[in-house]
């Protein structure tokens, strides 16, 4: 079974410490997401599992097989039964779409008729099997990118270890291509272990996915809508996408908005936390014209409205605290909900998180 297994791995570079006593499980068939701002150590994790870097403490193993440990006990990169996409395609511009997927093959002194099998299997599953006597010069950066992937296909690996594969595409490419990585990995029945910075990318794909911050710690593992309806802490919710904060002004158990006289009129937090902070996304926030709402709702003021063709984007101010909106434009303009800077409103939200003040902090650093 391709399972991968961390336990309590460590590296160190001299004095600074990347990844400290890191634990995580990523199941067999499953297509599991590392997420993080960059520098917070998620590629030098996946070259630990690849075998191009070795761990300073803790076991990592594939299956039940022990494929490195702080004792030196390491299995080479090409035995460990995964293959490898990085951000650069790194295809060899010299030689052809199947002279390229077929290299590693050929490395491994593979038949002449096996190896032409397995790579025009390989070229075919990333739909380029046209396209196998042309030369990178003659490719887009996506049908390059396909052959980066077919590559590291066609040895039939059980892990696949992408590290920012898309980053250097543009966004419809980008769209494309992570639809065609799920579909392989549903087809082949692989393990995917991918590495990105990018939340859209990470929500389209993943069966989990881990949030790793700054310090190379990971703050939550668990599904794409569990992640974002449900953040563990203030960093998981405000790396997840644009993020409103309503500081909020606690008098004597009676919640107000901002710094004014506004009651919150919604759950207040039960947990201890000196102060509280409320975070919400654009899409949680409803705005209307002044008296539209008979109840549960905030004054406020649109201080900008940007229109941005199909949709139009508000930042409205409430009692000194800012948040953002968004309305489909052919919405507002049909509900007379299409406003100029100045204008009063009413906001009412669809879902509010409560979280300890004092995290705001660390998100602002």
């Amino acid at each position: 079974m391709a399972t991968i297994h961390l336990d309590k791995v460590s590296k160190l570079y001299g004095k600074n410490t990347v990844l400290k006593d890191l634990s995580l499980t990523v199941d067999h068939g499953e297509c599991f997401t590392l997420l993080g701002p960059s520098g917070c150590g998620k590629t030098v994790l996946l070259r630990l599992i690849a075998g191009f870097e070795t761990p300073d403490d803790g076991t990592i193993r594939i299956g039940d097989t022990v494929v490195a440990n702080a004792s030196g006990d390491t299995i080479p990169p090409d035995r460990r039964d995964l293959g490898v996409v990085f951000q650069d395609y790194a295809v060899w511009p010299h030689m052809t779409v199947f002279q390229n997927v077929s290299y590693p093959l050929k490395l491994a002194k593979l038949p002449q008729d096996k190896l032409t099998e397995q790579a025009m299997r390989a070229i075919s599953l990333v739909n380029l099997t046209d396209l196998d006597k042309r030369l990178p010069s003659e490719l887009s950066g996506g049908q390059q990118q396909r052959v980066a992937l077919a590559r590291a296909l066609v040895a039939q690996p059980s892990i696949m270890l992408l590290d920012e594969p898309l980053s250097n595409l543009d966004a419809n490419l980008r769209e494309e291509m992570r639809f065609e990585i799920k579909e392989l990995q549903h087809k082949l029945d692989i393990t995917v272990f991918y590495v990105t910075h990018d939340q859209e990318i990470a929500l389209a794909i993943s069966d989990r996915m881990a949030i790793m911050d700054k310090d190379g710690r990971i703050r939550q593992i668990g599904s794409p809508v569990e992640i974002y309806e449900k953040p563990k802490d203030l960093f998981v919710f405000n790396f997840m996408g644009v993020a409103n904060f309503i500081t909020v002004n606690n008098r004597d158990g009676v919640f107000y908005a901002g710094s004014g006289s506004q009651l919150m009129p919604w759950a207040a937090p039960t947990g201890e936390a000196p102060e509280w902070i409320s975070g919400c996304r654009p899409s949680d926030v409803a705005i209307a014209r002044p008296g539209a709402f008979p109840d549960n709702f905030l004054k406020g003021t649109v201080t900008r409205a940007s229109f941005l063709g199909a949709m139009i984007d508000y930042l409205v101010e409430i009692d000194g605290a800012h948040l953002r909106t968004e309305l489909e434009t052919h919405y507002a303009v049909t509900n007379n909900l299409v406003f100029k800077e100045g204008d009063e409103c009413a906001i009412k939200f669809h879902n509010l998180h409560w979280f300890d003040a004092r995290q705001m902090a660390e998100v602002a650093e």
